[in-house]
């Protein structure tokens, strides 16, 4: 993985690396965008994530459905999670940090990447009900695809006026 700020187009608004993992770590959601499983066009959605703190990003999702079809396509897609905004109508700008990576989508983990990923997941989301969250994780196993998105290139842009 490859943190790069080279292909920004402004410069000026570039974000260190240090804020853009803390802003991988904590951002609640994510949006993943794909190429359409025809490809014909795009699909995005926002989705759960954890960042493993290396070179992975996982999402769960149900075993079968459009992004598992569009990744299954073109497993080449794009991540993007979202900080803090804040609209300045006065000045007819918008404040904002943003990050963006470049990933290739990979699934059918084997098992026990898959409950370590639902671990993850369950620590950022639920850290207070993990082993009633664990015992859930096994009851839906088998109903639970994971998605891993390996990271290739990371950048990251703000407009601080907060």
């Amino acid at each position: 993985m490859k943190f790069t700020n080279e292909k920004v187009r402004r410069q000026d608004r570039l974000m260190d690396e240090t804020r853009a993992y803390e802003l991988l770590k904590g951002a609640e959601y994510g949006y993943l965008s794909l190429q359409s499983e025809d490809g014909n066009g795009a699909y995005g959605i926002p989705v759960s994530f954890v960042w493993d703190k290396g070179n992975s990003i996982y999402l769960h999702c149900a075993p079968a459905g459009r992004k598992l079809a569009c990744i299954d396509a073109c497993p080449q897609v794009s991540f993007c999670v979202v900080g803090r905004t804040r609209v300045i109508p006065e000045q007819f700008t918008t404040a904002y940090e943003s990050v963006v990576v470049k990933c290739t989508a990979h699934r059918s983990l084997h098992e026990a990447e898959r409950m370590s990923a639902l671990s993850l997941l369950l620590s950022k989301y639920a850290p207070e009900h993990r082993l009633k969250g664990i015992e859930y994780a096994n009851r839906s196993f088998h109903r639970t695809e994971i998605i891993r998105l390996d990271m290739v290139e990371v950048s990251a842009k703000c407009k601080d006026l907060f």
